[in-house]
C-alpha cells in the first residue's frame, strides 16, 4: 500500500472514530489490487442503552447485515475501532465520509495512489443518534424548503395534508442521493466545483418540489455547487417558482417550452423526468441520450402508447390470459413499457435499474428508472437479440425507439453534411 493511501485512510479513520462529528460513511467499490468482501458498507454511530454504539451496516449481493460495535475510551482499544481498522484494510475503492461540518471524500486510482477532496459545509448538519427510529430524514422537516413550499407550517411542522409529498420528496433523494454519489465515486460523472457547478434539469416541472428538492439537498447537505434548470410548458409555473428560487437563495432557473423542445444551455449532466405523462417521459429519455447525460432519473406516468398499440394488434399465442382483461393489459402495458424503455437506454451505453420510486399507498405510479452512462452505445450481440425479439412478439413500435432512431438519422445526415 502506497504512502499517499495510507496517509488517506488515516485521515478517513480519525473522522470514522469520532462518535460527536461522524454523521454518515460509506465504502463502496474496488482497488484494482483486489475486490473487499461486502459490495457497500454503511457506517454511522446510533445511542443505545448500552451507550453509543458504531453501527455498521454490510450488504453483499443478496442482503444487508447490521452489526453494533461499542465505543469504548477515547484512544483505548475498542469494537469499534477494530471494525473500522478491519474496514480500512479492505481494498475499497472508494470512501464518502460526512461529518457535521465537512465532506470528505477518497478515491484509490488505478495505480493505487488516494486522491482526497475535502469540502466545507454551508451550513452545519446534526448527526442523528436514533437507533430504533425509521429512516434518517435527508431533509429535516423543519427546513426553510419545506416551509417555503408550503409541506409544513410557521412552525416547521409538517401539514397532515402533505405528508405523502414530503415522502415523496424524501425518497426521491434518497435515490438520487445514491446515483449521483456512486456515479461521482466511479468516475461516470465529474466532480462538480464552485467555477462549474454540476449542471441538473427537471424536464417537466411543474411546481418544481423536487426541483428545490434537489437543489437544496446537493448544495447544503452533500456540499455539491448545483445549477438546476426546470422546464415547464406553463408561463405560470416559470413566475411562480423563479419568485420561490429567489426566496430560497437558489441557483436555479427556469424556462417555458415543451420536453422536447425546451432550449437548454449547456447540456445538463443529471436529466430528471418525474411523472410526464405518456411518451413525455421518452421525450425526456431520447433528451438526455441526446445530450450524452451521465446521470438520468425517470419516473413514468401512464403509458397509453404501449397499450393502445396492445389493444390493435393480435395477442400472440400464448399470452392471450394477459391482454383478455382490460386491466390485467393496462398492467401489463405498463410494465411492457418500462422494460422496453431500460432496454433501449441500456442499448444506448446506459447501466440501468428500475427501482421502486415510493410506496404504492402514496402513488400508483411509483416505479423508476435510475440510469448511470457506463459506456458507448450497443450495436448488437445479446442485448439487442432480445429487444429486436420482444418487439417483434409483440408487433410494438416503443417511442423512444422512434426517437432515438431520428437522433441517430439525424447524427449521421450532419456528419455527411460535414464531410462534404
Amino acid at each position: 500500500m502506497s504512502e499517499p493511501l495510507l496517509r488517506g485512510l488515516a485521515r478517513m479513520r480519525s473522522h470514522l472514530l469520532d462518535p460527536d462529528a461522524l454523521v454518515r460513511a460509506v465504502a463502496s467499490g474496488r482497488q484494482k489490487s483486489g475486490a473487499p468482501q461486502w459490495r457497500r458498507v454503511e457506517l454511522r454511530y446510533v445511542d443505545l442503552k448500552a451507550g453509543r454504539h458504531l453501527q455498521v451496516t454490510s450488504y453483499d449481493e443478496q442482503q444487508a447485515h447490521t452489526a453494533n460495535h461499542a465505543v469504548g475510551e477515547p484512544r483505548q482499544p475498542s469494537p469499534a475501532r477494530d471494525a473500522v481498522d478491519a474496514l480500512l484494510d479492505e481494498p475499497f475503492g472508494n470512501w464518502h465520509v460526512e461529518t457535521t461540518t465537512q465532506s470528505h471524500q477518497l478515491r484509490v486510482t488505478k495505480k493505487g495512489e488516494a486522491l482526497v477532496h475535502t469540502s466545507d459545509r454551508k451550513e452545519a448538519l446534526e448527526a442523528s443518534r436514533g437507533h430504533d427510529r425509521g429512516k434518517e430524514r435527508l431533509l429535516p422537516e423543519d427546513d426553510p424548503l419545506f416551509r417555503e413550499l408550503g409541506l409544513t407550517d410557521a412552525q416547521g411542522r409538517l401539514k397532515p395534508s402533505r405528508q405523502a409529498k414530503y415522502r415523496q420528496v424524501e425518497e426521491f433523494l434518497r435515490l438520487l442521493d445514491t446515483t449521483v454519489v456512486e456515479a461521482v465515486e466511479k468516475g461516470h460523472l465529474r466532480r462538480p466545483t464552485e467555477a462549474e457547478p454540476l449542471r441538473v434539469v427537471d424536464l417537466g416541472c411543474g411546481n418544481a418540489y423536487l426541483t428545490f428538492a434537489a437543489h437544496r439537498y446537493l448544495s447544503h447537505v452533500r456540499s455539491l455547487p448545483v445549477a438546476i434548470t426546470g422546464v415547464d410548458v406553463k408561463e405560470q409555473s416559470r413566475e411562480h417558482n423563479s419568485a420561490v428560487a429567489g426566496r430560497l437563495g437558489a441557483d436555479a432557473g427556469f424556462v417555458v417550452g415543451t420536453i422536447a423542445d425546451a432550449q437548454v444551455d449547456p447540456a445538463p449532466e443529471v436529466v430528471l423526468a418525474l411523472h410526464a405523462c405518456d411518451t413525455a417521459t421518452d421525450e425526456a429519455l431520447a433528451r438526455a441520450v441526446a445530450w450524452g447525460a451521465p446521470v438520468v432519473l425517470a419516473a413514468p406516468c401512464c403509458h397509453h402508447d404501449v397499450a393502445a398499440q396492445l389493444r390493435r394488434a393480435p395477442t400472440p399465442s400464448p399470452y392471450a390470459a394477459l391482454t383478455r382483461h382490460g386491466i390485467l393489459r393496462e398492467r401489463f402495458a405498463d410494465t411492457l413499457t418500462d422494460a422496453l424503455r431500460a432496454s433501449l437506454m441500456r442499448l444506448a451505453g446506459y447501466k440501468v435499474d428500475v427501482v421502486q420510486f415510493v410506496e404504492s399507498q402514496h402513488t400508483p405510479r411509483n416505479t423508476l428508472l435510475r440510469a448511470t452512462r457506463t459506456g458507448s452505445p450497443v450495436r448488437g450481440g445479446t442485448l439487442r437479440t432480445e429487444y429486436d425479439d420482444l418487439v417483434a412478439t409483440w408487433g410494438l413500435t416503443p417511442r423512444l425507439a422512434v426517437l432515438l432512431d431520428e437522433q441517430q438519422r439525424d447524427q449521421q445526415r450532419d456528419q455527411q453534411d460535414a464531410g462534404a
